[in-house]
């Protein structure tokens, strides 16, 4: 297992159960490979009907299914979800989302802030007594927002709570709101500004936006670099977003992991919306990169069925 940074904000007696959560997280990596599951609010339906999407996708316990068949770090959701589900899926390491909004305010509108819904305190409870492998939580902030000064002290609030208890924490990091243009969303200066804050707010890990509508995927990760060199400590993962060629995907995470020096992902699409054998072997697929440091053309070939993890 690599040398991990243990935040002075971990009591002593707390310093096991967090090293002990970053390795079941992590693999013992250091990397974090995050299945993303809370769109069921952040999309609503969007993301589960339609599209040509197979019907098994509509079904939230799709989720669960691919969380337990697959390898991946966490799997992340809301506590209601988990609470509804996990008694048949005990095994998964889940992540719980603190907070959450829905997509339904218009662009000319639009001035984020998705409030608490859970403290730690509620959290911990809740894993003492259903003994689940709850690793530790996530929490959405958007720089831009006239929110964003009340976001702040409510992460900064759950990372400190969450590391008494030992848990690890990940900040979903986007620049959004009235004072930021549609077009600066995926600014690679700009997000290794908010790459900053998460590092300044003392989280573990930081899920921020990344670029890949940029055809040159080694220049893009080259210059990403800045948003690794900005978030120091907090380990950097990145959106997977929607669903796309899984051949480009898996070279585009490698090059964020090896050349940006990245520390994992967040994908959800690009998993769950496929029949669950399918999704079971892109899921792994990306844990080949992101967990065991495999080739992307080792990678494609879990997904192909061709090799295994």
């Amino acid at each position: 297992m690599m040398n991990i940074n243990i935040p002075l904000t971990v009591p002593k007696n707390k310093q096991k159960e967090y090293l002990k959560n970053m390795e079941l997280a992590t693999h013992g990596s250091g990397n974090l490979m995050m299945f993303a599951g809370d769109q069921k609010v952040e999309h609503l339906n969007d993301d589960f009907v339609g599209r040509n999407l197979p019907q098994e996708v509509a079904d939230p316990e799709h989720y669960f299914k691919i969380a337990q068949k697959a390898k991946i770090g966490v799997f992340a959701t809301q506590l209601g979800l988990i609470s509804k589900y996990a008694a048949g899926y005990q095994d998964i390491p889940y992540m719980v989302k603190v907070n959450s909004k829905t997509n339904l305010l218009k662009e000319k509108d639009k001035d984020p802030f998705g409030n608490t819904w859970f403290s730690v305190k509620d959290i911990i409870k809740f894993k003492k007594q259903t003994k689940l492998n709850i690793v530790g939580i996530g929490y959405t902030i958007y720089i831009g927002s006239w929110y964003e000064s009340d976001m702040f002290r409510q992460a900064a609030d759950l990372i400190s709570r969450a590391h008494e208890e030992g848990l690890i924490t990940v900040i979903w990091m986007y620049p959004r709101g009235k004072a930021v243009k549609k077009e600066d969303e995926m600014n690679i200066h700009l997000i290794a500004g908010g790459a900053g804050v998460a590092l300044c707010l003392g989280s573990d890990f930081v899920k921020v936006n990344y670029p890949y509508f940029k055809k040159d995927q080694k220049k893009t990760a080259r210059e990403f670099k800045e948003v690794t060199t900005a978030a120091g400590k907090s380990g950097v993962i990145c959106i997977g977003g929607r669903k796309k060629d899984p051949k480009k995907v898996l070279q585009a995470l490698h090059c964020q992991i090896n050349i940006a020096k990245t520390r994992g992902n967040a994908f959800g699409r690009n998993i769950y919306q496929r029949p669950l054998d399918e999704a079971v072997k892109m899921a792994n697929a990306v844990s080949a990169i992101t967990l065991y440091n495999k080739d992307p053309q080792f990678a494609y070939e879990i997904f192909q069925g061709k090799k295994t993890l």
